[in-house]
């Protein structure tokens, strides 16, 4: 016989799923060693040894029920997976739970459980099925009073997926800045939102370039304000040209129609990591030379 400590134990070994586990010691008579053989040869504990792989591939997307609004990113190895049917699934499926429970952290929404397990060990499940790794790598959920609208918007299927929230105005509007959006990748809505760290660091770039131009230090800091707000227009979304109108702002166009842009959320896929550099000549004749 074997206990739950012994089911927790294999399952910290493999990285396979609980009911997995239980399965295995079921089938090996309680034998630890023999569960954990049996793991490998179903495949199953080949996702714990995925865990050092870089997953930059996958899918983003965005589920609205009502007045509430699931935005996430699950990335994959390869494109090829990405564009895989129980790939997809999962995320639909992930993105569903998390609507439904109003989750806001990710250790709560890999503990809900989904069809008899956690999005945790459907996960593990997944990555043994498919055979590389796969990451649930973030999430937000957005919810919208009654007289403010989702603008909904995403991208090459999946690439780029973008939700924003606006009082008043309409859908349309909506769609029209989460397009605007992903097309020009504001990082913040606002100045404020800006982190101070930031703004110092870009000051400090600005007053160097200035130098180096061969202005002397005075003049050079006094022409950083001008240039920060130069970067405020780049990265923020409500100051930023109007894609479809560059005579107005985004800020601009919203009131143009009655509204005011209150939250913006933009999701690249596989943005901030570090793409692993295949090149598959060079290790066609690394094998060659072998």
């Amino acid at each position: 016989m074997f206990s739950a400590v012994d089911v927790k134990n294999l399952r910290e070994k493999t990285g396979a799923g609980m009911l997995d586990c239980k399965k295995a010691l079921e089938e090996s008579g309680g034998d630890f060693n023999k569960a954990v053989d049996w793991l490998r040869e179903k495949g199953i504990s080949k996702a714990s040894k995925k865990e050092s792989r870089i997953a930059a591939e996958g899918l983003s997307q965005i589920i609205i029920e009502g007045n509430k609004a699931v935005i996430l990113e699950v990335n994959s190895e390869t494109d090829f997976v990405a564009k895989n049917d129980e790939f997809k699934k999962f995320i639909t499926t992930v993105g569903n739970a998390i609507l439904e429970k109003g989750v806001t952290t990710m250790d709560e929404a890999l503990k809900l459980v989904v069809n008899g397990e956690t999005i945790q060990d459907y996960l593990v499940s997944l990555i043994a099925k498919i055979g590389e790794k796969i990451s649930f790598r973030r999430f937000e959920l957005v919810t919208k009073e009654d007289n403010q609208v989702f603008g909904a918007y995403s991208h090459m299927g999946g690439k780029i997926s973008v939700l924003t929230v606006l009082n008043g105005a309409n859908e349309e509007v909506a769609r029209d800045v989460s397009m605007h959006t992903a097309a020009m990748r504001p990082a913040y809505l606002k100045r404020d939102e800006v982190p101070s760290s930031v703004i110092e660091h870009e000051s400090e770039i600005i007053k160097e370039q200035a130098v180096n131009e061969g202005k002397p230090v005075e003049i050079a800091e006094k022409m950083v304000t001008g240039r920060i707000n130069k970067y405020y227009k780049e990265v923020c979304l409500l100051e930023q040209e109007f894609v479809k109108n560059p005579d107005v702002t985004v800020e601009e166009y919203v009131k143009q129609n009655g509204g005011t842009v209150e939250k913006m959320v933009r999701f690249e896929v596989g943005e901030g990591i570090e793409k692993k550099n295949e090149n598959f000549a060079e290790e066609v004749m690394s094998q060659i030379n072998k």
